[in-house]
């Protein structure tokens, strides 16, 4: 559920890599689900949660949200936690392309490497939600501080999770459907590196790709081969937002943050839909459907393992754009031009000018939302549109 200050207007435009989403945001919907049958989910303070769960598990599985400074700071928290590298060996991080994973090696490892060469692991990447993220800026390199203090058997290793892709070398959508295979190979690191060498592993990466029994995750594809080592938590995204008061909230009495076990809870026996709005996707035959896969419609329980809380779902804090990157004009520019090449509408137009008033626009408000998607039918008509264009090119192609 990646949305950020202004240059991840783009990123939904990404999500074509693994679902061919259709992006059409508006403004979340305030509502309140009703509560189901089922028992009170027990609550446990996160960190000590996540931390107990190293010992039952190979792999915790958590999501990263570029945009949600709640969940950075947990994140901070766990990894500075002294027991976690202890337990840990090491971090798979989404916002990393794994083409630069020598040089990443080398900067955690302490080497003298460059910053500017150690921004190509995120900047360099299909991700423009972590091109313009403060989370991967910071998380690298505190690692790095993090291991210099730590003894050489405990000191941790970061792989970068995204496919290794010269994405200098990618010039078209067509390029991006035809070389980017996101899942199978992030399910290939993890089997290689990890699972196959029975470490410990944190997973930080987008919910969708951690669901389990889903189909085409990550983590469903390496679960045919290691099943039961993986815990899987989400956050409640959408879920107890737009309340008019915070003892409203259903979970008004637990800690800060806080992390609950769902299956058999009613929590559990809720959908995925009443925590993320429900995606528009067009298939491989140019088709658009509404509403989640049939692999996802199900109880949440059978897809994620536990909810983090992180305080008032109204309250959330958005991260704020990094000032190296609202002042570096050139890398600016860079990202237009990749959110013009993937279809996102004016990503190429828009002005330096613009850029900046959108960035003191955002301040008039901190607070962190999931947009819902609404029926864009002049949207999904372009979209069908381009995709039998790129079908009848691929065809004509073909016949010559």
């Amino acid at each position: 559920m990646p949305h950020g200050p202004v240059i991840c207007r783009w990123c939904a435009v990404f999500l074509v890599l693994t679902w061919l989403f259709i992006p059409a945001w508006a403004t979340a919907q305030s509502r309140q689900q009703p509560k189901p049958e089922g028992a009170e989910p027990v609550p446990e303070r996160a960190i000590a949660a996540i931390l107990a769960a190293f010992d039952k598990y190979e792999v915790v599985a958590m999501p990263q949200d570029h945009g949600m400074r709640d969940l950075d700071d947990l994140i901070f928290s766990l990894i500075r936690n002294p027991a976690f590298s202890e337990k840990v060996n090491y971090i798979v991080f989404e916002s990393g392309n794994s083409l630069y994973q020598p040089i990443l090696d080398r900067y955690i490892a302490g080497e003298d490497v460059p910053f500017t060469e150690l921004e190509k692991v995120w900047r360099k990447m299909g991700q423009p939600a972590a091109g313009g993220s403060a989370f991967p800026e910071q998380f690298y390199p505190l690692v790095r501080a993090l291991n210099q203090k730590l003894p050489p058997e405990h000191r941790l290793h970061v792989l970068a999770g995204d496919p290794p892709i010269d994405w200098d070398q990618i010039k078209s959508l067509d390029d991006v459907l035809r070389l980017v295979h996101r899942e199978p190979g992030i399910a290939s690191v993890m089997e290689r590196e990890v699972l196959s060498k029975h470490r410990k592993a944190l997973m930080l990466f987008g919910t969708m790709h951690l669901l389990h029994k889903a189909g085409v995750t990550a983590v469903s594809i390496y679960e045919k081969d290691y099943p039961n080592v993986t815990l899987v938590i989400n956050e409640l995204g959408t879920y107890d937002t737009g309340l008019p008061l915070l003892a409203d909230s259903k979970f008004v009495n637990w800690p800060i943050p806080a992390l609950a076990r769902i299956k058999g809870t009613w929590l559990g026996a809720l959908g995925l839909s009443d925590f993320i709005p429900p995606p528009t996707t067009i298939d491989r035959d140019c088709k658009v459907h509404h509403g989640f896969p049939p692999a996802l419609q199900k109880p949440v329980e059978d897809l994620v393992d536990a909810v983090l809380y992180l305080g008032p779902q109204d309250l959330m804090l958005r991260e704020k754009i990094p000032a190296d990157i609202a002042l570096d004009s050139s890398y600016r520019a860079e990202l237009q031009r990749g959110g013009a090449m993937l279809g996102f509408p004016n990503a190429a137009s828009e002005t330096p000018k613009e850029f900046d008033e959108q960035i003191v626009k955002t301040a008039e408000n901190p607070i962190f939302s999931i947009p819902t998607q609404v029926r864009d039918p002049k949207g999904e008509e372009q979209a069908v549109k381009s995709c039998l264009d790129r079908k009848s090119g691929k065809a004509l192609g073909d016949r010559r």
